[in-house]
């Protein structure tokens, strides 16, 4: 049996993630999804506009999804070898980057695979917020504007 998994925040779930999920379904035979605590988004610079119970909730809800745990940490080699899984599934932004190639090494000692998806294009819970910030009036808070600042930088 081929275990599978991915992680992600899945704030604001959008047709990119619902493609990642189907596109990684089809690869193996059961796929776990990692959903980012709120605390583990905070750190990378972030805030979560959906609660994680509700986040976690919406992955488990969709049918290529078999199981949904809690990514607490940014440890995706641990997390592969804890759940038995054999294949990461990630977005093709991270590819070739001197950071996965490294992982990519790391992880093909301990058979592990790494298969890139094409990230959508166009989409993303950023684009999605900014543009509730802008219809909808939402306030842009220091907060908002200091972490998209660090991340663009």
């Amino acid at each position: 049996m081929v275990i599978g998994y991915t992680t992600g925040v899945y704030d604001l779930f959008h047709i990119g993630h619902l493609t990642l999920l189907k596109n990684a379904k089809a690869l193996c035979d059961k796929l776990i999804v990692g959903v980012t605590v709120d605390e583990l988004v905070l750190y990378k610079g972030k805030r979560a506009m959906i609660p994680y119970s509700d986040r976690a909730e919406i992955v488990r809800s969709i049918k290529y999804v078999d199981a949904v745990v809690p990514q607490y940490d940014m440890d995706k080699l641990a997390a592969c070898k804890k759940l038995g899984a054999s294949v990461l599934f990630v977005g093709d932004d991270w590819y070739g980057t001197e950071k996965w190639k490294k992982y990519e090494e790391d992880f093909a000692r301990e058979g592990i695979k790494i298969i890139y998806f094409p990230y959508t294009r166009g989409i993303s819970s950023t684009k999605i917020t900014e543009a509730l910030k802008s219809t909808r009036g939402w306030v842009v808070d220091e907060a908002d504007v200091k972490a998209d600042n660090h991340l663009n930088n």
